[in-house]
């Protein structure tokens, strides 16, 4: 079981930037960020893997980067260019044992943050 702590949300206007972060009281092999906004499944955001690549879905290509600083067990968020349709709470996931088809899909992660809430207004 590993513990997540996110941080780092806010509201901001489109066009503005954010950097959110996750600590993790463990290593894990997958570091993930997913959103939720109101009535919708959660989705996958960004992903990043024990050797450093990563994973983006289409919508954030571009506009937001995923790293992550193994010393510190911490993840992040890094989103630029950020639009109305990025509002949602943020959730920090982490787990291991799957391949890269599994990097952005809710069910696959067993450990998740509270989730940290960002609002974009237009």
């Amino acid at each position: 079981q590993v513990r997540l702590a996110e941080s780092g949300g806010g509201a901001v206007q489109a066009g503005g930037s954010l950097r959110l972060s996750c600590v993790a009281s463990g290593a894990t092999y997958w570091m993930s960020w997913f959103r939720q906004a109101p009535a919708k499944e959660r989705e996958g955001v960004a992903a990043i893997d024990g050797g450093g690549k990563t994973y983006y879905a289409d919508s954030v290509k571009g506009r937001f980067t995923i790293s992550k600083d193994n010393a510190k067990n911490t993840l992040y968020l890094q989103m630029n260019s950020l639009k109305p349709e990025d509002t949602a709470t943020y959730y920090c996931a982490a787990d291991y044992g799957f391949g890269s088809a599994g990097a952005l899909r809710a069910h696959v992660y067993h450990n998740w943050g509270q989730g940290t809430q960002v609002t974009v207004s237009s």
